[in-house]
């Protein structure tokens, strides 16, 4: 059965999604973006209809993708889960952790399934690793290096600077290695962290994670790089081996060459098929019963309350431990 998918939304991550969806077999049938200039030009590209209202959204579609500001996750996951319907939410799953917490136990009580995309996971070379470790081929892991570093985003509204709204570069951009750095190592107990502002930047953070299994993760996240630029890194290592990545090169040399710069940065990548592409696809399946998944909403959650942590240490300059670790 093909599904009818109702995109709240119209910004860059709504119409990446959308692509996705499409490239899965389903279909993006309603689009709810009040206010934004390109609601408009989605809708038509993608054959949707705008809706009046999310509830008129709501009724018309099969499962709805949530790709609006952060802070407005929760209200959205709430009343779809009253009017039980599926939810796909971009991560993170919400703006603080006691609101992802809970966008979980609402969708548990009301039967639906939840579905963040925390799109890294996804990443073939981020998940062949992780499938290494699994396997045993490091031994003990002892210590995760990552890092992302790119551009601040600009977006519709340019809401990324309002950290009230964004959680800004720790809970926007550092929440990706923060969610894979806990698939890779397991919970984490404690953090520190540091943050630099250089001037006109979003933010550089340098952060510490200790797991309860003993590793330490060290990740950076920055939106202080120069525009068109987009970075990572990955490095794990074990008792038995070391296993290293890294993507440094600006999108000119990894992607086709354009004029246009994207408004809120996406990691590059040469595959044949987009991560966002297989994202989506593995999403269909688990909404079809065919797949469980591969990011859990209590993940999902979890690398909120992380990356919360992370942005209490910066406020305090102390060790922050995380709630039940002693």
């Amino acid at each position: 059965m093909t599904l009818r998918v109702g995109i709240v939304g119209a910004g860059n991550m709504a119409a990446t999604h959308a692509a996705g969806w499409n490239e899965a077999g389903d279909r993006v049938t309603h689009i709810l973006a009040t206010g934004s200039t390109r609601a408009g030009s989605l809708a038509a590209d993608l054959g949707a209809e705008l809706s009046d209202s999310y509830e008129e959204l709501l009724a018309a579609v099969d499962v709805v993708d949530i790709c609006s500001p952060t802070d407005t996750h929760l209200g959205y996951v709430e009343v779809a889960a009253a009017s039980g319907v599926s939810v796909v939410c971009e991560k993170p799953l919400g703006r603080t952790a006691k609101e992802a917490q809970e966008a979980v136990a609402i969708c548990e009580a009301a039967g639906v399934l939840l579905l963040v995309a925390h799109v890294v996971r996804f990443f073939p070379e981020y998940s062949v690793a992780r499938d290494r470790v699994v396997a045993g081929e490091l031994g003990d892991v002892a210590t995760v290096r990552l890092d992302r570093s790119t551009y601040f985003p600009v977006g519709d509204g340019s809401w990324f600077g309002d950290h009230e709204r964004s959680g800004g570069v720790v809970l926007d951009l550092m929440i990706h290695d923060v969610d894979y750095a806990r698939w890779v190592a397991g919970d984490v107990e404690r953090v520190y962290a540091r943050r630099a502002e250089p001037t006109g930047s979003g933010g550089h953070v340098l952060a510490t994670l200790r797991h309860r299994g003993g590793a330490l993760s060290h990740v950076q996240g920055s939106w202080a790089f120069p525009e068109g630029s987009f970075r990572t890194s990955l490095e794990i290592a074990g008792s038995e081996g070391l296993l290293t990545l890294h993507a440094s090169e600006p999108f000119s040399a990894l992607v086709p060459e354009s004029d246009d710069v994207s408004a809120v940065p996406q990691p590059p990548t040469t595959l044949a098929e987009s991560p966002y592409v297989t994202q989506m696809k593995h999403f269909s399946a688990v909404l079809h019963g065919l797949a469980d998944p591969i990011v859990s909403a209590t993940d999902a959650a979890a690398a909120v309350e992380v990356c919360e942590a992370i942005l209490q240490s910066i406020d305090t300059c102390q060790a922050v431990t995380l709630g039940g670790a002693s």
